[in-house]
């Protein structure tokens, strides 16, 4: 893999920090901002928002752009809106930043995918996904525990600090190493690239990676309150337990990235399977530390396994669109970043208890095996009623389907 992916990849790690770290220090925010724990959980669903709406317009935006101004220009606006979310006492504005660092993360990460895949082969995206998304990863192994560590010394805002810091050399290595290309396109080029992303195949590929990401943040950003008042977990171990959900989830990016690109369906079904019976015996079983410890690894593994193959299945299937098929990708697991969180907070809102964001992510699962399975027999059912349908008569030649 060329080296300025592990370089795309460090501000990834920023980025990814910003968007996790939430998770260790709802409860604080939710203190020191005088609200409830569910509104402080909107935080990560506002920045998911934000990433949504930014995908797809940061990309076009930036079609006239050449890469490395693009990416520059984000990450710029990302670091200025953590700066701002560290130094407000108002939780309106604080949620105003989340949103603008969203919009620049989702264009930097729109801009950073059509890059990666363009430096490899074209069999290789599967690899140069789970490149990009291991400084995700990472930022759950250190980003995300080192900021709710920094929340218990500091409190949290310390941790916004510390993103903004982090991204500094991240700017210095896309302006030295990303190579300076000619604009993406005109709007033309946007318009032909809209027109690719209505195939259905890639169509459903998205709505399951919303539905498999949105489990995964409903879970993960009400980790923190179900460990320490179900699991028993002290305040002490969450940054070890945030770790460990981490080391989970770049294990399962490095298993995407190996399988993703030869056979990702057996990973998709299976995952998905063991996805959806992790959820829902991460619920019954929550009290007991052992287990909480336990399927934070697991579950981390399995999620970010489903989802990085998901997101490479997306590439390949959007290769007419090289620059919004990643910003539609991205857009579609930041709905479900949203809807996860959001879901999450309503069923604790309605006194449902802290195990409830494990149950609400079991249900998205199976929404994801259902939609995926019925997905599978339609196009079993078209594949066999097709061939009859161009069975040539006597005296005809066959030809082939048009496109």
């Amino acid at each position: 893999m060329p080296l300025v992916l592990y370089l795309l990849a460090l501000a990834v790690f920023a980025q990814g920090t910003s968007e996790f770290m939430l998770s260790g220090l709802v409860s604080d925010i939710a203190a020191d901002m005088d609200v409830p724990v569910s509104a402080a959980g909107t935080l990560t669903s506002a920045f998911a928002v934000g990433m949504v709406v930014g995908a797809p317009l940061m990309a076009v935006l930036s079609l006239r752009w050449s890469r490395r101004r693009a990416l520059l220009a984000f990450l710029v606006a990302f670091l200025l809106a953590h700066v701002v979310g560290a130094l407000t006492t108002s939780y309106g504005v604080l949620l105003a930043t989340r949103v603008v660092g969203a919009l620049a993360n989702a264009g930097f990460l729109a801009v950073a995918l059509a890059t990666a895949t363009g430096l490899v082969a074209p069999d290789a995206k599967g690899r140069a996904t789970s490149v990009l998304l291991g400084g995700t990863t990472l930022a759950c192994v250190a980003g995300v525990p080192g900021g709710a560590l920094l929340g218990q010394l500091w409190g949290w805002r310390a941790a916004f600090w510390a993103v903004a810091l982090v991204t500094l050399p991240a700017v210095v290595a896309v302006a030295r190493s990303v190579p300076s290309d000619s604009p993406g396109g005109a709007p033309a080029g946007a318009r032909s690239e809209l027109a690719a992303l209505r195939a259905p195949r890639l169509l459903v590929t998205l709505l399951l990676g919303a539905l498999v990401n949105g489990a995964t943040f409903c879970a993960f950003t009400y980790l923190e309150p179900l460990a320490t008042h179900v699991a028993g977990v002290g305040d002490t171990w969450m940054p070890g337990l945030l770790a460990l959900f981490g080391l989970g989830s770049f294990v399962g990016v490095t298993l995407g990235g190996r399988v993703a690109d030869s056979r990702p369906l057996p990973l998709l079904v299976a995952g998905s399977l063991a996805l959806l019976a992790g959820w829902a015996a991460f619920a019954l079983t929550a009290q007991h530390t052992a287990a909480t410890v336990a399927f934070a690894f697991v579950q981390g593994t399995l999620s970010f396994a489903v989802g990085s193959t998901l997101i490479a299945r997306a590439l390949y299937a959007a290769t007419a669109a090289p620059t919004l098929g990643g910003a539609f990708a991205t857009a579609a697991l930041n709905i479900g970043a949203a809807v996860g969180p959001w879901a999450g907070g309503r069923a604790l809102d309605a006194g449902l208890g802290y195990r409830s964001p494990l149950w609400v992510s079991a249900a998205l699962t199976a929404l994801a095996l259902a939609a995926g399975g019925g997905a599978a027999l339609l196009a079993r059912r078209s594949a066999r009623v097709r061939p009859a349908g161009l069975t040539p008569g006597p005296g005809r030649t066959s030809a082939p389907p048009r496109p």
